[in-house]
């Protein structure tokens, strides 16, 4: 999905004149002769995709939403610096970023529901709109674990600066992220040709669509039947064998590999559109600039294994980090070897961020067969334990064992989580595990001070409470 943006500024500039969604479309009296606008612009499939292009482009562009966004995440218990004080300004660049995608996505589908495209095969449209309906139930994916209910904006709504609306409640929130993601799983290829990598497949789409029901499983839903739901529609993901682990845990994050089989969809990055410069996570021993450390504590739990050297780094040289100038550990997973020691010093990074993996889907399926089992199954054991396998270097680790159907539920269940923890740490997951499993009290001890339940929420921006008088603030922040 990620190309040269350069090409698409008119439309960023046409779609997304304002920061936040409700001031998003001013009305002119008149219209100057020449002037691009909705209605003129989608007359071929290669304009509408570079719409997605720049929906995409919202969320992940150097230095501002999740390229640098890590910082909106660290009061989990894996990155350091956290401390549960949640400002009410808090992610309100994210909470904006999502608006202006979906503005984007939804104007595109008017275009392509009032037949504006022209030229285009049904085949054309259909993956057009898988493409907007896979993006759309992303960014409403990620909007409603944030903030709980929010505005539905779709393509069926006129004008939103003219038509502002009050929060929908979660499950109408989840209801159209069910129903998009169910779409573009129907309408997306399982793989995309060479010079289209990137793009999110059927597959991604059953991914985030298996990682919505386990999230619809739990907190604040709490609808026990969708663990099933999950459980299958990841179970067919893995009967499907599209995709696979990469065998060998050092070489997952390599450059080589950012378009591999267990890659199912990522924010995506090249020369001509860069990520945020990797210095980012290298320590200062390492010319770094250290502005996303590790939280000692949480890495101290980790058992020593080889996937624990390849995600983190907690010696450099022979020295071990409490030996450093900040005595943190640092990222690996974004770093040598996962980008080229020439593109550090050049401050050119390419690496992706990935949103789903299959060994996320693996872990989702273990999780969900054991709950809707009231207990481990051997199949939900099979998923795990290939995960934990190649942590381990595909030996046995007594310090992380193979899980089994011995277990109980709940030790089962919470192993589940801690391997999701560690297999998934910075790909923006473990924040919503934390929030949905209602653990974030219980695994960031040294914030219990700061606790209350409206952590589980990020704050409503304040400048969108003043102009959509029907939205309502979280609780336990400011209302202007």
């Amino acid at each position: 999905m990620k190309n040269n943006r350069s090409h698409f500024k008119l439309i960023i500039i046409l779609f997304v004149v304002c920061t936040h969604f409700i001031s998003a479309c001013n009305k002119l009296d008149e219209e100057p002769i020449g002037l691009v606008s909705p209605e003129t612009y989608f007359n071929s499939a290669s304009q509408a995709e570079s719409v997605l292009v720049s929906a995409t482009g919202e969320l992940w562009q150097i230095w501002n939403d999740y390229s640098y966004g890590w910082q909106y995440f660290n009061h989990d218990d894996q990155l350091d610096g956290g401390n549960l004080n949640i400002s009410y300004t808090h992610a309100e660049e994210l909470w904006s970023a999502h608006w202006s995608s979906l503005l984007n996505i939804n104007t595109l589908l008017k275009a392509v529901n009032a037949g504006r495209i022209k030229n285009a095969t049904q085949a054309e449209i259909d993956l057009i709109v898988g493409q907007a309906k896979f993006l759309r139930g992303y960014n409403y994916f990620m909007l409603v674990r944030m903030y709980g209910g929010v505005p539905l904006y779709t393509d069926k709504i006129d004008d939103p600066a003219l038509n502002p609306l009050p929060r929908a409640s979660v499950a109408e929130v989840y209801n159209l992220i069910v129903s998009d993601f169910q779409e573009a799983a129907a309408k997306l290829p399982n793989q995309w040709s060479a010079d289209k990598k990137g793009r999110p497949s059927s597959g991604a789409a059953k991914g985030l669509l298996a990682k919505t029901y386990l999230t619809m499983a739990t907190a604040p839903l709490n609808d026990a039947s969708n663990y099933a739901k999950a459980a299958t529609v990841a179970k067919e993901i893995i009967d499907a064998g599209i995709h696979s682990l990469t065998p060998n845990i050092e070489d997952v994050f390599l450059l080589q590999n950012k378009y591999s089989s267990e890659m199912m969809w990522s924010f995506n990055s090249n020369y001509e559109d860069l990520s945020t410069d990797a210095q980012i996570w290298a320590p200062s021993e390492w010319s770094g600039w250290g502005d996303y450390p590790v939280d000692p504590l949480w890495e101290s739990v980790w058992p020593d294994q080889p996937r624990k050297k390849a995600y983190l780094v907690t010696e450099i040289d022979g020295v071990n980090y409490k030996n450093w100038e900040n005595k943190k550990p640092a990222v690996r997973k974004f770093l040598i070897p996962n980008i080229s020691e020439d593109d550090l010093l050049n401050s050119a990074a390419t690496y992706n961020c990935p949103i789903i993996r299959f060994a996320d889907v693996l872990l989702i399926y273990a999780e969900a067969a054991n709950m809707a089992n009231n207990g481990p199954t051997q199949a939900a054991c099979d998923a795990i334990n290939k995960v934990i396998d190649r942590a381990n270097g595909h030996v046995i680790n007594p310090l992380h064992p193979r899980f089994t159907t011995a277990m109980t539920q709940k030790a089962f269940d919470d192993g589940v989580i801690e391997e999701r923890s560690w297999e998934l740490c910075f790909e923006f997951d473990r924040w919503f595990d934390l929030v949905r499993k209602r653990i974030l009290k219980d695994k960031s001890p040294r914030y219990v001070a700061n606790f209350s339940d409206a952590d589980y929420l990020f704050p409503i921006p304040e400048k969108d409470l003043r102009l959509n008088k029907l939205l309502i603030q979280n609780p336990g922040y400011a209302t202007p």
